[in-house]
């Protein structure tokens, strides 16, 4: 399966946009996608050493813990937020009317991950559309608090 996936451009314009609406609205909207939270991630660029943020969807939580989902609308490239958080998993995420919070990325595998992986396209299969997209396993990574 060889997929390109969304272009770098769309994938950067599609976040200039959400936070343009966050920002024009005040924080007011935005913050919400198809009935799930939205959260701002910032990882730290695994090149340039440099603050690196991206608005994402948390398709589940468990308590204080986000999961996010590496899909990049199906592409066979991982996302650079995810291949940044490999490399060092100390992350800053930004709710609604809130300062960013120091939290922790944990990659899910193996049963808990299968698990997950099936709840989450139950309820939203755009993420089951993504992965018939690409032979890689699409990753998923908590978003824990820092204790």
């Amino acid at each position: 399966m060889s997929n390109k996936g969304p272009s770098v451009f769309s994938l950067k314009a599609m976040n200039f946009i959400h936070r343009s609406l966050i920002r024009m609205s005040f924080g007011r909207i935005g913050w919400m996608a198809a009935k799930m939270p939205v959260l701002e991630l910032t990882t730290v660029g695994r090149k340039s050493g440099r603050p690196r943020s991206v608005m994402l969807t948390s398709p589940h939580q468990e308590g204080d813990s986000f999961l996010i989902v590496a899909s990049k609308g199906g592409s066979d490239t991982p996302p650079d937020w995810f291949l940044n958080l490999e490399k060092d998993p100390n992350v800053a995420v930004r709710f609604q009317g809130a300062p960013s919070s120091a939290m922790l990325a944990e990659i899910v595998s193996g049963h808990v991950r299968d698990q997950l992986w099936s709840t989450i396209v139950e309820d939203f299969s755009n993420y089951g559309d993504y992965q018939t997209k690409t032979s890689r396993v699409i990753p998923l990574v908590f978003l824990r608090p820092v204790t």
